[in-house]
């Protein structure tokens, strides 16, 4: 099999695992946090610090490496419009991923406390969980967005 193709299934599967990743852990601390159980929403909050460092920061790593690869074995201008339109993208989701995956650490030390003291979640967990949500839906809505221009790049936009 030609590396060309080895190297663009991996930027597939490793984009599916970005975007999976991303919407499984809101499913997942969504869950947690309407739960009501200061334990349950502490076991989400373990879990989606816990696949950010499994799936998403390596997908992170490994799909824009591939697709920078490809798009230089492939020949294509970096102006192109679908390629800038992605890096564009890529770049939108990671700016505002970073400061949610610091909320995602804040809140998993912040119910780990609370468990500790027996205490109930502070209105700083809550606030914290606004922001984590407002950064998170322009994040997801730019994770589809790569997809879509990586799979629809001639239609939509002509080279």
């Amino acid at each position: 099999m030609p590396m060309i193709l080895v190297v663009k299934a991996l930027h597939v599967v490793s984009a599916t695992i970005f975007f999976g990743a991303g919407l499984m852990s809101a499913f997942w601390k969504f869950r947690g946090d309407v739960s009501g159980e200061l334990r349950v929403v502490a076991w989400a909050q373990r879990q989606v610090v816990l696949a950010d460092w499994v799936f998403t920061v390596p997908a992170g790593v490994v799909s824009p490496a591939t697709g920078l690869y490809l798009v230089s074995a492939y020949g294509l201008p970096w102006t192109t419009p679908w390629v800038l339109g992605s890096v564009g993208g890529y770049v939108a989701a990671l700016v505002l991923w970073l400061p949610a995956a610091w909320i995602q650490l804040e809140l998993r030390r912040i119910t780990r406390r609370c468990l500790e003291d027996g205490t109930g979640l502070p209105p700083r967990f809550h606030r914290l969980n606004r922001v984590w949500l407002a950064l998170g839906v322009p994040a997801f809505g730019a994770s589809l967005f790569i997809i879509y221009a990586m799979v629809a790049k001639p239609a939509l936009w002509a080279s």
